[in-house]
């Protein structure tokens, strides 16, 4: 969608670009981040840039940062350009800066060290007219009177950037890093070490290069690739230019498949084994019983610290099954020679041991939230992950903690899950926080399983314009709606910068109601974002009847399964994808629910009457239909409005075994007419033949679970007996499994 969205905004801007003659205005109302404190004064008369020119005064012991802030800058130097004067001064906090505009004084920034003075320029150049970043030559310009004094909210304001699962180009990476410091945001958290491909070239190693960067795909393609050492010193040089920190992530000890497969060694069976081309959590780690497993781990790292100077080393420590671990006779001796009581504790000593190797590097280890298990690290930092209570944890044992909780900052996830306004909402801090250790700032991040390079940025965007202003602005000034009304500006600056921003939310709202007539339920599809048009078609999933079409906005009843398919165009142009919703009406939509369960936090699906509301839940298991438990049987009851002869009953699960969702070890259906004296029909799952039921090495799939029944009933009920653990053959055996499941279908006359 790039090309086009830059053609339109080119032919727009570039015409006003191309007449020199007329004075374009600058504003402060499309400014994201929000600075700290904000002041226009509007009967001042603004300043005149004349000829898109600049009279640079920079402090002197900044000479060597200039030279790169005048070409960060839109305009050219020239002594009889507007003064634009940059100032050493004291009490600003780090990164902080002072910034005023006067038509007499001209540009005044003040900072006590160079980064405040690049956060005052990046705020600065957003305040210019948005045409200035296509063509400045010659135009003049003009801008407003105002006083700003800012400074971030948190020190540490990043983006995971997962080039592993798919590889991302040199100049994309660096593109990313222009959108970062363009909005305040201060990391680049760059994943470059994964189970499925491994992205830096160590010279002691070649076969990491070679075996480890490369996998096949399920098609026979090969996909992958490796950044050479002068690509990624030229990466980290260009980020430092623009104030950002390149904090590497070498994984260890889980997440390692990749080395494994280059150095079979490393494991603790030495079995070859392929760089995997599907994803999940696989059992196959480094070994911790074997030393030559750290001399390569160090090896690594020296060159790592070699590329990247950061202060901090990302090394992972999360999802690492210890199923190989308690089998091998090297990890057991190692537990024993240590004093350490599981493989629990076995993980925090592998970790510590290389966060002191690091530490006698002058380096610091940040991990994901795992690491708190069997004991933490000293000197380590907690990337929570899974909720906030890793970053709680952490900061009550006197560490130090980022947050990025699923809930609003996976940028993988799809908008049904995290929407812009769930980003915005945000709050690094909570609020039962106790301890002395800190809260740092926080991540968004990109993973890339099903995020190729060409979609990635339009999952980053808008959702990382909310995430900078969470992260930079005070808390005091968040409002959400102020905010909207300053991306709509700000909308513009992105194009011109050649961004590639996707929706801030679901296109559409959907509502699913019980329709007159109780064999069906009736659904209104109506926009949910401006500008949005199109039409919705419904295609029955049996075959001798024909889709019909609907206006969007329309109420459509639907009796029976099928699809509801909304083709949208936003301002004429064809959205990226249709949006789909499976669609059931059936008699037990939104009949009288109950439900024996406790309602998952991250997949309650609709709530109580959530499995029998006549959407299905579609392959991508966090679209907010699923419901979900982890060792925890599930059960609905249903109270149809009336007695029905029934023709069958069904339930949909998923099944996605590298997530460790499972199909239930067995589902009942019962059926009663006073809901007291009840007739069942049980179905084990691991003899279940149906043609839905796949075989363990396909990757994911709805099975729909039927049940004829040819019998009168008022009332339905299902229960899901949970699977258990993970089972022997799995990467993860041992673990608790998931159970997801929606919905409990009725079908009768």
């Amino acid at each position: 969608m790039r090309p086009s969205f830059l053609l339109v905004l080119t032919i727009v801007l570039a015409s006003s670009c191309q007449l020199p003659n007329v004075e374009l205005t600058g504003s402060a109302d499309g400014l994201i981040p929000l600075p700290a404190f904000l002041e226009v004064d509007s009967t001042a008369a603004g300043l005149q840039v004349p000829s898109a020119t600049w009279n640079w005064q920079v402090e002197t012991t900044w000479n060597d940062q200039s030279a790169f802030w005048k070409t960060w800058l839109p305009g050219q130097p020239d002594d009889h350009g507007a003064h634009l004067v940059v100032e050493k001064i004291e009490g600003v906090p780090a990164e902080g800066y002072q910034l005023r505009i006067a038509a007499t004084d001209g540009v005044w920034i003040g900072a006590s060290d160079e980064i405040g003075v690049f956060r005052a320029l990046t705020t600065l150049r957003q305040l210019l007219p948005v045409e200035m970043e296509l063509s400045s030559e010659g135009q003049r310009f003009i801008l407003p009177a105002l006083e700003i004094q800012d400074a971030p909210r948190f020190e540490h304001r990043g983006l995971l950037l997962d080039c592993c699962r798919h590889f991302m180009e040199p100049a994309f990476v660096m593109h990313m890093i222009d959108q970062l410091a363009l909005h305040k945001m201060n990391v680049l958290h760059w994943h470059v070490t994964e189970d499925q491909g491994w992205r830096v070239p160590i010279e002691a190693y070649p076969n990491l290069e070679k075996v480890g960067a490369w996998r096949e795909e399920k098609t026979g393609e090969q996909h992958g690739g490796v950044y050479t050492k002068d690509e990624i010193r030229a990466i980290v040089s260009y980020a430092s230019d623009r104030c950002v920190t390149v904090i590497p992530e070498i994984e260890l000890p889980g997440h390692s498949r990749a080395a494994i497969a280059a150095y079979p060694w490393l494991s603790c069976t030495g079995d070859t084994l392929p760089v995997p081309n599907d994803w999940g959590v696989f059992k196959d780690i480094y070994c911790a019983g074997q030393d030559t497993t750290f001399r390569f781990l160090e090896t690594v790292l020296d060159e790592v610290m070699e590329l990247f100077p950061s202060e901090y080393i990302h090394i992972g420590g999360d999802e690492a099954p210890k199923v190989r671990w308690d089998a091998c006779p090297k990890c057991q001796r190692r537990m024993e020679e240590e004093g350490l009581h599981d493989s629990h504790e076995l993980q925090s000593w592998f970790i510590s041991k290389v966060g002191s190797y690091l530490e006698a590097h002058s380096r610091k280890l940040i991990g994901w939230d795992e690491i708190l298990e069997g004991g933490l690290p000293d000197g380590a930092t907690v990337q929570s992950w899974r909720g906030m209570e890793g970053g709680l944890a952490a900061v009550a044992a006197g560490r130090n903690a980022i947050m990025s909780p699923t809930s609003h900052c996976y940028f993988d996830y799809p908008l049904s899950a995290t929407d812009l306004e769930e980003v915005y909402a945000f709050e690094p801090v909570p609020e039962n926080l106790e301890g002395s250790g800190r809260i740092l700032g926080g991540e968004c991040n990109m993973w890339t399983e099903h995020a190729p390079q060409d979609i990635v940025e339009s999952k980053i965007f808008p959702r990382m314009l909310a995430m900078a202003e969470v992260l930079w602005s005070p808390k005091v000034l968040r409002d959400f709606e102020g905010f909207q009304s300053r991306k709509l500006l700000h909308d513009q600056r992105l194009i011109a910068w050649g961004v590639d921003s996707g929706l801030e939310s679901d296109p559409l709202n959907a509502t699913w109601d019980k329709g007159s007539d109780v064999f069906g339920v009736e659904v209104q599809v109506e926009a949910a974002l401006d500008r949005i048009e199109g039409d919705v078609i419904f295609t029955p999933l049996s075959s001798h009847l024909t889709p019909s079409h609907h206006e969007l906005g329309s109420r459509i009843f639907v009796k029976g399964e099928g699809m509801l398919e909304a083709v949208l165009t936003r301002d004429g142009r064809p959205l990226r994808d249709a949006v789909l919703l499976p669609v059931a009406g059936h008699i037990g939509v939104h009949s009288d629910a109950s439900i024996g369960h406790s309602l998952s936090p991250y997949y309650p699906g609709g709530g109580e009457g959530g499995l029998a509301d006549g959407r299905l839940g579609s392959i991508d298991f966090r679209d907010g239909c699923w419901q979900a438990t982890q060792s925890e049987n599930m059960s609905i009851t249903l109270a149809l409005p009336q007695k029905i002869q029934l023709d069958s009953l069904s339930m949909q699960c998923y099944r996605y075994q590298d997530a460790w969702i499972f199909l239930p070890q067995t589902l009942v259906f019962g059926w009663s007419v006073d809901g007291v004296k009840w007739e069942e029909s049980r179905i084990d799952l691991h003899t279940y033949s149906g043609s839905h039921v796949l075989s363990p090495t396909d990757a994911q799939d709805i099975v729909r679970i039927a049940c004829a029944v040819d019998a009168s009933a008022r009332f339905i009920r299902m229960e899901a007996v949970n699977p258990g653990a993970c089972p022997d053959w799995h990467d993860a055996a041992s673990s608790p499994s998931w159970m997801f499941l929606d919905e409990l279908v009725v079908h009768g006359q």
